[in-house]
């Protein structure tokens, strides 16, 4: 069950923000073969004022953080992270504006379905894909 934060600059428009959370969740679900249901995305959306870019970013930079459950192998990550930049640069975001950060932790550090360690719970998929 990931639970994905992006951050964008001001700018976009609400259809324009809506594509982009749904572009990055559809990449996510599809690589790691989630159910539609297993969606927990942000959007934080920052003035010109409160974010220091890194130099030469435009203002397209998009950063996607994901936390997600240990256990996906480096080509799945790959994979990934090659969706998340093609789904964005089909949204008008530069490959090279799109900065990827996976946070990974044992099942045991979520507690889901009602505060259940989710190392207790059948998700319904595999995690090690």
């Amino acid at each position: 069950m990931p639970v994905t934060l992006v951050s964008i600059l001001e700018g976009r428009t609400p259809a324009q923000k809506q594509s982009l959370m749904e572009a990055v969740q559809t990449a996510i679900a599809a690589t790691l073969k989630l159910p539609p249901h297993d969606r927990n995305l942000r959007l934080c959306v920052h003035g010109p004022d409160e974010w220091l870019l890194p130099e030469g970013k435009g203002d397209a930079y998009t950063l996607v953080e994901i936390a997600l459950f240990a256990g996906r192998t480096p080509e799945t990550k790959s994979a990934l992270y090659a969706a998340i930049v093609d789904t964005l640069e089909a949204q008008g975001v530069p490959r090279g504006d799109v900065f990827l950060r996976i946070i990974e932790q044992p099942r045991e550090n979520f507690g889901i379905r009602g505060g259940i360690r989710a190392d207790l719970v059948d998700l319904g998929y595999q995690v090690k894909v």
